[in-house]
């Protein structure tokens, strides 16, 4: 592919699956429309069972731009919702985004060249978080912290390297419709199932750090809380799925949980001495929050203890409490890589 060539460009699909986004959706479908980018260019979004007015915003983008276009995802579950974008999109390069994601000007015209230069099957970067006012800012700068999310390169950034898994990504559709696309059973932690699947047929995931999208953290304390007591509990699921998939980072915010329960428990019953442990935690999080907040306004510093928190106890509580029947409902559906004879890293080119 000649990147200067227009003809030469493969013409991509861009899928969303949203639900409830009428806050950030227009938005994020105009970071898409206005890519600095010459190929064809498609965007497929899958409305789940939305209480706002997310179906009426996309109906009014369908009628601005016929680039546009709508199917339904009944379920409201995002690996149908990306399954069902995928089966009604129609290009070579699978795009995907979230209804609260905000593409770079150059994404796409990046991630086609990445995909040329890397031979892989499905490249990602930076999930870039931005917030709009103090809660949110607090959110953004404790998950792009090490003591909010770890070493995790597509939070904290990092060198251009061969990755397990990316946030979001872009596909080679050959590989996704090879494998089947995504796992329905996996409610969370389906781009990790997928990505799997695909290193195991041989493909290579590559994360850039060229890659960049502005992500809109949760606006609550409330939803924060869910979003991260889900992510640990599909974890959970990932690591009974994968045994070998489990390290320590995983087993950080479970033993944080843990020790702080243990520490509250025997201080109220036998010592106060082992309020200590809670007491260093909290010591730990607000030292933490220091260099996390350099550059914020005071009110948004004064949140992002709150945020790490919130963040490090619900994934813990998720993950201790997740249940060993949804991981074998999840192992049960599980799906073996595909590999065509031909396969090798390079064995296409967008």
């Amino acid at each position: 592919m000649n990147a200067a060539t227009d003809s030469a460009l493969p013409a991509v699909s861009v899928i969303m699956p949203v639900l409830n986004e009428e806050r950030h959706l227009r938005n994020s479908v105009r970071h898409i429309l206005e890519q600095e980018y010459s190929g064809e260019l498609e965007v497929v979004i899958a409305l789940g069972p939305s209480k706002d007015r997310t179906d009426a915003i996309a109906a009014e983008l369908v009628a601005e731009d016929p680039r546009v276009h709508t199917v339904p995802n009944p379920t409201g579950r995002t690996p149908a919702a990306l399954n069902a974008a995928i089966k009604a999109s129609r290009h070579p390069v699978v795009v995907r985004v979230d209804g609260h994601g905000m593409l770079s000007p150059d994404y796409i015209a990046t991630a086609v060249r990445l995909l040329d230069e890397t031979g892989a099957a499905n490249v990602g970067g930076i999930m870039h978080a931005e917030g709009e006012n103090d809660w949110e800012h607090a959110v953004a700068a404790a998950m792009t912290s090490k003591i909010g999310v770890g070493n995790a390169a597509f939070h904290t950034g990092g060198a251009a390297a061969p990755a397990d898994t990316v946030y979001l990504g872009v596909f080679r559709r050959e590989v996704l419709e090879r494998q089947g696309g995504y796992n329905e059973e996996f409610v969370r932690a389906q781009d990790w199932e997928l990505n799997y699947r695909i290193r195991e047929a041989g493909h290579l995931i590559w994360f850039s750090p060229e890659l960049r999208v502005s992500y809109r953290p949760r606006p609550t304390v409330r939803a924060l809380a869910k979003q991260y007591k889900d992510y640990g509990r599909w974890r959970r699921v990932v690591t009974r799925y994968h045994r070998g998939s489990v390290n320590l980072r995983y087993l950080a915010a479970p033993a944080a949980l843990v020790a702080d329960v243990a520490g509250v428990v025997l201080g109220a019953a036998l010592t106060p001495w082992a309020l200590l442990v809670p007491a260093a935690y909290l010591a730990a999080i607000t030292v933490g929050s220091l260099p996390a907040g350099r550059g914020l306004p005071l009110g948004a510093r004064l949140r992002i203890p709150l945020a790490l928190a919130t963040m490090h106890m619900c994934w813990g509580y998720g993950f201790v409490t997740s249940p060993r029947s949804l991981a074998r409902t999840v192992i049960a559906s599980r799906r073996p890589a595909v590999t065509a004879p031909s396969d090798t890293h390079a064995d296409a080119r967008p």
